[in-house]
């Protein structure tokens, strides 16, 4: 029945493939749902938690914090990619998913036992140094658990699967990871406790470690091999990754289509926050992050359950590479057009809001799954240390650089002035910076199909 009900709405996953796209799946589902409870917590405890203007803190000390935090988020995350890279040396891949799964499952618990104590016997009990390193060094969690699990996940999926798979399977992945990303997100909706939201995320994590061990033990080895030629086993190179993106024009294209979009998307997602923490209360920030969650990730599983595999067959990859960034480059000029309107404060964090929505879903549902394909035609350094290099390294840096341009955008105690600023300027620039990441995307698309057709890896 199961089958059915996949190959209803999938219909070209073969039947003998369904079992195990369905795991991999339901691992998605476990690392997304985690993931994108945390990432909304992360704001909630950063921007009303951390600093309490009843411990002394200055007023919406938190979301100025917002604006530079990411600047630090490069260098942890240089530092995990070290550890990252010497893993994959040491250990087989599926054993990442245990060490880097209990490590954060371990750390979010502690949140949760931190946060507790805040709510239920107040802030001053905790101290302000102790809140303060909570929402500081969570946050960089959060940040760094993006980028290694999620890149940990789609460099074993990609490594185990063919293009023709990819092509059938991977928006079938990529929608029950939606289901995730819908529930937990829904949990901001609830009410529930803080702490006992990093709890279950806690938990998520847990389930994903047992989920990747049940996939190991029950789908053949030969189920488990993806495309391209067979590869010389190699001596084990910590810098292989970063020698591959340096001397492979391919994978450098694959680092702009990859990263740019956060550059953008950093400066419009801080003035998202920004507005939504100088309008709303604690209670209703966290209601706001809650539906900005659930909307996001609803739109982006209609979008996986009904329009990602129609595109890819009918347009192909190369087409699917330019929807995401034609789409973010439509939303963000509509919205610059939108300000000179002059709205109530609460429109325009509604066409923010609209905005973000739109980009957001379209890169879950789109772009992120075409993009992963481009690592299928490369070896398996680039499957691994190259794409665990572009997206912790890579995507954390357009992340900080996207942080740099807001916090000269922002005008310290000026709100109205720091929104202008993010409006006018940071508008214009994401627009400049897409048009980049929209001619590395025609590059990509067509060496993609190139590698494809010839039947070579970048190695």
């Amino acid at each position: 029945m199961f089958t059915g009900i996949v190959q209803f709405f999938y219909p070209d996953i073969k039947k003998e493939d369904v079992k195990k796209v369905a795991l991999l799946g339901l691992g998605f589902l476990f690392t997304i749902g985690a993931y994108w409870l945390l990432r909304l917590l992360k704001d909630v405890v950063l921007y009303k938690v951390a600093f309490p203007v009843e411990l002394g803190w200055p007023a919406g000390y938190g979301r100025e914090w917002g604006a530079t935090i990411k600047l630090y988020s490069p260098w942890i995350v240089l530092g995990v990619v070290a550890i990252y890279t010497k893993l994959i040396d040491m250990f087989e891949k599926h054993k990442l998913f245990y060490i880097i799964g209990t490590f954060y499952a371990t750390g979010f618990s502690f949140m949760a036992a931190v946060l507790y104590f805040q709510e239920t016997f107040g802030a001053a009990y905790v101290g302000s140094t102790l809140l303060a390193i909570t929402g500081l060094g969570g946050y960089l969690m959060v940040e760094s658990l993006g980028s290694v699990l999620v890149a940990l996940f789609w460099s074993f999926t990609i490594s185990s699967t063919t293009t023709e798979q990819a092509k059938s399977s991977f928006p079938f992945i990529v929608a029950l990871g939606q289901i995730g990303s819908i529930g937990l997100s829904g949990f901001m909706l609830l009410g529930l406790p803080t702490w006992g939201m990093y709890l279950v995320s806690s938990v998520f994590l847990i389930c994903l470690m047992f989920t990747i061990k049940y996939l190991m033990a029950s789908i053949p080895a030969t189920q488990m091999k993806g495309s391209g030629k067979e590869e010389k086993k190699k001596k084990p190179d910590f810098f292989g990754g970063i020698k591959l993106l340096l001397t492979q024009p391919y994978l450098m294209g694959v680092l702009v289509v990859s990263t740019f979009y956060e550059i953008a998307g950093t400066i419009v997602d801080y003035s998202m926050k920004s507005q939504a923490s100088e309008i709303l209360s604690k209670a209703d920030f966290s209601w706001f992050q809650g539906v900005y969650g659930l909307s996001v990730n609803s739109l982006a599983f209609a979008m996986a359950l009904l329009g990602t595999s129609t595109i890819m067959k009918k347009f192909g990859v190369r087409v699917c590479l330019l929807v995401y960034p034609t789409a973010f480059a439509v939303s963000l000029f509509a919205l610059y057009g939108y300000y000179f309107h002059t709205p109530t404060a609460m429109n325009l964090l509604w066409a923010t809001f609209a905005v973000m929505l739109v980009v957001k879903a379209a890169s879950y549902a789109v772009n992120n799954p075409v993009k992963e394909m481009m690592y299928i035609p490369t070896s398996k350094d680039a499957k691994f240390k190259t794409k665990g290099f572009i997206d912790m390294a890579g995507n954390r840096s357009a992340k900080g650089a996207g942080a740099v341009i807001n916090t000269n955008l922002v005008v310290p105690k000026n709100y109205a002035a720091s929104l202008q600023n993010l409006m006018l300027y940071g508008s214009l620039i994401g627009l400049g910076i897409i048009g980049l990441w929209i001619m590395a995307a025609i590059y990509v698309g067509k060496k993609n199909t190139q590698l494809v057709k010839d039947g070579e890896i970048i190695e």
